[in-house]
């Protein structure tokens, strides 16, 4: 797909949209839009469009689609696969000053918000008022726009789910510039295709995001966490499902191994409750009221006991809990501190299989002379894998980590598992994703992305 070059005419165009001050241009964009997290794909975009509403996104679409000029979407620029990267140059659409909460319904429990809000900024408006948003992705600087966009999942996704299922309606625009509304505040509908739930998880290949009404539930009024050590990460795998069946599921089911937990402790100077086991299960439960926790907590306990646990520690203060889930929110940053340089590979397996791929997964240290470390979601089988360079040279660590990745997707597709869990496929991933996609269904994806967007323009070069 070819695109218009971008012109200094088409700088000014912008600036009459949305004012001098809210658009920059080469140099004056600074380096952070013009990578995501990892960092490992960068380009710069040829403008940067500071949007304030759907009137603008509609302007800025509408003259984009009229030059030929691709468009990327960017939110907090949290991602690990270069989805929000401009990799053709274009405009970015930068979210971050829309970040209004519009409405809260409490009749309907919907919470309507622009792309820009915080996920930690969800949390902290409706939790007062009695009201759960229960997604729960690690990265809490997260945009909701960017949530929707990945389709995010979390640590509570094993009981609650993930955030296409909390998604009720979206205002979108169109790569052409029109507006769009999909789906409503029903909590049924069976009105043709949901194009709403095409939208949400589509990485801003198909329409640009400009609101959102989100699913709300009651907020929970009891919280208990269980941190299970055990003397190897086979066994604490394997008492997985046992503890998902033996009393209520579980709000979330999370392994560490002990080498990601001393890292955390390095990373934020402060120990961990215990990190004298090789792994561990962290497990939490919610409920209405306390006798609800306690017989999930006892059935727990008992469950992961008898499966070769060597201790089960409650959590049961705020002191302890913060201590706990703090140090589960750093893993991502204390392993990034730890090497010079980093991948991750985000599968999906199914929750009977984790065992068997962790266990691969540790078994490729050798085979590629590299460090691996995992975590990840063990109760709906979403696991992170960091292939990390430390002092491996510029050759040897694109060998090392096409090789470990080579191993790990092909291992995944064996078990019958996905290439994405949570994180989308934006760029990084794509060659192990059209691997793993069968040519006709990969033609049936590229046939919507081309309903929706037919010059192309909308975040080229992801997905599909």
């Amino acid at each position: 797909m070819s695109f218009s070059e971008f012109t200094g005419a088409d700088l000014a165009a912008l600036r009459g949209i949305c004012g001098a001050e809210r658009v920059t241009a080469g140099g004056d964009i600074g380096d952070d839009f013009c990578h995501d997290e990892l960092g490992g794909i960068s380009r710069r975009p040829d403008a940067r469009v500071r949007i304030c509403s759907t009137e603008e996104i509609s302007a800025v679409m509408r003259y984009a689609s009229e030059r030929n000029l691709p468009v990327t979407v960017r939110g907090g620029g949290t991602g690990l696969v270069g989805g929000s990267v401009a990799v053709r140059g274009g405009i970015l659409l930068d979210t971050g000053a829309m970040t209004h909460i519009l409405e809260l319904d409490e009749e309907n429990m919907t919470l309507t918000l622009e792309p820009g809000v915080l996920l930690m900024d969800i949390a902290k408006y409706v939790e007062p008022r009695g009201f759960f948003y229960p997604p729960d992705p690690g990265e809490k600087t997260a945009t909701i726009g960017g949530n929707i966009s990945t389709n995010a999942g979390g640590m509570r996704a094993v009981k609650y789910g993930v955030t296409r299922d909390y998604v009720r309606a979206l205002e979108v625009v169109l790569p052409d510039g029109s507006v769009a509304t999909l789906g409503g505040k029903v909590a049924k509908n069976s009105s043709g295709y949901s194009l709403k739930d095409l939208v949400v998880g589509s990485e801003g290949t198909l329409a640009v995001v400009a609101k959102a009404t989100l699913r709300l539930l009651p907020l929970p009024k009891f919280k208990v966490s269980l941190l299970v050590p055990f003397s190897g990460l086979e066994a604490a795998i394997k008492a997985v499902p046992s503890v998902i069946r033996a009393s209520s599921i579980p709000t979330a089911v999370e392994f560490m191994e002990r080498d990601v937990i001393l890292a955390a402790e390095v990373y934020q100077g402060r120990k961990f409750p215990d990190s004298s086991a090789d792994a561990y299960l962290l497990l939490t439960f919610d409920g209405a009221s306390q006798a609800e926790i306690d017989l999930a907590m006892d059935a727990a306990s008992e469950t992961c006991l008898a499966a070769g646990a060597t201790d089960a520690f409650i959590s049961d203060t705020a002191e302890r809990n913060e201590s706990i889930w703090s140090a589960r929110g750093a893993f991502l940053e204390a392993i990034k501190a730890s090497t010079t340089e980093m991948d991750e590979c985000d599968v999906v397996v199914p929750r009977s299989r984790v065992a068997e791929f962790i266990l691969f997964a540790r078994s490729l240290r050798e085979r590629h002379g590299t460090r691996i470390l995992s975590f990840g979601h063990a109760g709906d089988g979403n696991l992170h894998i960091y292939v990390l360079r430390d002092g491996l040279g510029e050759e040897e660590w694109k060998i090392a980590l096409k090789g470990a990745f080579d191993d790990l997707y092909a291992k995944a597709r064996e078990l019958g598992g996905q290439v994405s869990g949570e994180h989308g496929i934006g760029v990084a991933k794509k060659p192990w994703f059209h691997e793993s996609v069968p040519p006709e269904i990969l033609a049936v994806m590229r046939g919507v992305k081309a309903a929706f967007d037919p010059k192309g323009i909308l975040n080229p070069g992801k997905v599909v």
